[in-house]
């Protein structure tokens, strides 16, 4: 079950488009990953590549940041924009709880790719998956939660220390809460 979360696949998610409209190419989310990120460019064009090998392209992308922490518990805050080529710009706003053996923080530049996104209302809900961690400093990675047929694959940069497994999920919201459940 793990395995399934951790990368939420289902039939229509594997086919990859062939550039239609409304998705957005490998090409175009490492440019603008690129801006967004600086100089971290290899690692994020290595990760988009592999999420549009399993998941085909995207529909929508999110760019924000977001931090974190955990002693066995953790929770999650972040913040940033939700990029649709039929919805165009919204602010939108992520937290969550997580459990499991994990322990540290840290503060992280997140693009979220967004899969079988059918309205900007349907990513207003609560997104489960796995997560594992370990770093000292930073580098990137990437995992995926799933809520129905939509796909949501974080990919984070950032600093901190961490280390650990977890399950948890998160929650995306229109205005900006505290409260992550």
């Amino acid at each position: 079950m793990a395995g399934a979360l951790l990368l939420g696949v289902s039939s229509r998610a594997l086919a990859v488009s062939d550039g239609a409209p409304g998705k957005f190419r490998p090409e175009e989310l490492v440019d603008n990953g690129h801006r967004f990120f600086g100089s971290m460019s290899r690692g994020l064009a290595q990760l988009v590549e592999e999420a549009t090998r399993r998941w085909g392209e995207p529909n929508g992308y999110i760019l924000g940041q977001e931090a974190s922490g955990a002693i066995v518990g953790g929770v999650r805050y972040g913040e940033g924009t939700l990029y649709t080529r039929n919805a165009g710009q919204r602010r939108i706003y992520w937290q969550g709880p997580s459990i499991g053996f994990d322990v540290g923080g840290d503060g992280d530049r997140t693009m979220m790719l967004v899969y079988n996104l059918p309205a900007v209302s349907g990513l207003y809900r609560r997104f489960g998956g796995v997560d594992g961690s370990a770093y000292l400093v930073g580098g990137f990675g990437m995992t995926a939660v799933t809520a129905d047929d939509i796909i949501v694959v974080p990919i984070r940069t950032g600093v901190g220390a961490r280390l650990g497994i977890n399950i948890g999920y998160l929650k995306f919201t229109s205005k900006p809460t505290w409260n992550p459940f």
